[in-house]
């Protein structure tokens, strides 16, 4: 049976923040999203360890601490190394896709042109990752 996902999304654009929760929506699930402009926020969001979320999905390109700075930070605290993160991006660069495996993400999806296959690919990311054992279960 698929649940509810507490979910820390990172992301410095904030039409693309609108258009992930729209879609989460449309799903029908109380997913619970937090929020951060960036790496560095995400940090301290974090580093309180009250909430710890399911999954993490964020973006490469941001301010302050991109994405695979935030990825090396995560990995090496040894709570929150074990979080499921997966990137949603535009970067289709290889070398950018294989320092995120290297790091050890959990998936990498690039955002597509058009909104319907948005839907389509944050939907099965969602279905995919609400089905699996998580550790903050």
């Amino acid at each position: 049976m698929a649940r509810a996902l507490n979910i820390l999304l990172i992301e410095d654009d904030a039409i693309e923040v609108m258009k992930f929760n729209r879609v989460l929506k449309t799903l029908h699930l109380n997913h619970k999203i937090v929020e951060a402009n960036n790496g560095e926020e995400a940090l301290s969001i974090l580093k309180d360890k009250e909430i710890i979320p399911d999954i993490i999905i964020l973006d490469l390109n941001m301010p302050k601490i991109n994405g695979i700075e935030f990825l090396g930070i995560l990995k090496q605290d040894q709570v929150l190394k074990y979080i499921p993160s997966i990137i949603l991006t535009t970067s289709n660069n290889h070398r950018d896709v294989m320092e995120c495996y290297k790091i050890g993400i959990a998936g990498y999806l690039l955002k597509p042109l058009k909104y319907e296959d948005y839907v389509d690919r944050v939907k099965k990311l969602i279905d995919y990752w609400s089905v699996n054992e998580l550790i903050s279960q």
